[in-house]
């Protein structure tokens, strides 16, 4: 039986490795068909300011020293691009604003809240704003000192988290190994090593460059029923909590270590997802301890899925110090 086990582990590994082979094919395929479209695009941009620049000569804006001092001064850091989900895109506060707030990075930004990293992968829709936002720097002469990703959440939570879990009273309750196997191994895993091509695959054709990307894991949650703002607004929720109690499984400190347990593999999969050849420019950061799910959870945790002021600070630090690293 434990033969059987390590032949299974092998095989599996091995279709891993395909399957990321094909995901970096796929993204670099759809990188150079948004090159492709800028082309064009750059091309029209270019007729247009040839057509307006007597007026535009013009019309050149002169700004004041205190007008550039009121706005945090010329002097700057440098210059993030990020792509994601809610944990860049939160009212009032997030790991992008408090990079810009607190750590003095001036930051682009293409994430959307509620996006999965399959949309980020596949639609195209982030990945051509990306390459815009590029563009718009290298006009200035500029060059981002990295490239930050955010994904995953919204890929496992929501309505269909329930599919997850074995119900409490089946033969093996609990998380069910083979369903979240697809999802993390297969689905997720190939969505990010897709959209790692992608991104490369247009930095290298726009700077010349792999410029340094940082993908982060998220630290364990806990499941209370807690949504954003009570349950309203933009990212409702909850995500968690639902799923749980439609397979039977109500007491918080059993379902805490099952998500507990989720996240774990999760990271595991992101951390080997950033070591896949060819990917030696990604950096994979552990947030696992940042955000405490003890007694004192709520100090750290807003609702299920997203951090309290504080916790999106402890983030940023993290996030800060590893991109000083780079």
């Amino acid at each position: 039986m434990a033969k059987k086990r390590r032949t299974a582990r092998r095989l599996r590994k091995t279709t891993s490795r395909a399957h990321t082979r094909r995901a970096i094919s796929v993204g670099e395929a759809l990188a150079r068909e948004v090159l492709r479209f800028r082309e064009q695009s750059l091309k029209r941009r270019a007729v247009a300011i040839q057509r307006m620049r007597p007026r535009l000569r013009a019309r050149a804006p002169v700004v004041s020293a205190h007008l550039v001092r009121a706005a945090g001064g010329p002097d700057r850091k440098g210059v993030l691009v990020a792509e994601g989900d809610s944990w860049f895109d939160y009212p009032w506060h997030d790991v992008l604003r408090m990079l810009e707030d607190d750590h003095g990075w001036d930051v682009e930004s293409v994430a959307h809240k509620g996006d999965r990293v399959e949309d980020m992968a596949y639609n195209g829709g982030q990945l051509e704003e990306f390459t815009r936002t590029i563009e718009k720097l290298l006009r200035q002469s500029v060059i981002p000192t990295a490239i930050l990703l955010s994904g995953g959440g919204n890929d496992v939570a929501g309505d269909e988290f329930g599919m997850l879990i074995n119900h409490a009273s089946s033969p093996t309750p609990g998380l069910n190994a083979d369903v979240i196997r697809g999802i993390l191994e297969d689905r997720i895993r190939n969505a990010y090593a897709t959209i790692i091509a992608a991104v490369t695959t247009v930095c290298r054709d726009r700077t010349g460059n792999a410029i340094p990307i940082v993908v982060h894991g998220y630290d364990r949650p806990v499941p209370d029923g807690r949504g954003f703002a009570g349950g309203w607004g933009p990212l409702p929720g909850p995500w968690l909590e639902p799923g749980f109690r439609e397979k039977g499984f109500e007491d918080l400190a059993v379902t805490t270590r099952m998500m507990g347990d989720l996240i774990d593999r999760f990271n595991r999969m992101l951390s080997d997802v950033a070591g896949t050849p060819g990917f030696e420019h990604v950096r994979y950061l552990n947030l696992l301890g940042t955000l405490p799910n003890g007694p004192a959870y709520k100090t750290w945790w807003a609702n299920e899925l997203h951090p309290t002021k504080r916790g999106f600070g402890a983030v940023a630090d993290q996030f800060a110090a590893i991109i000083e690293r780079l």
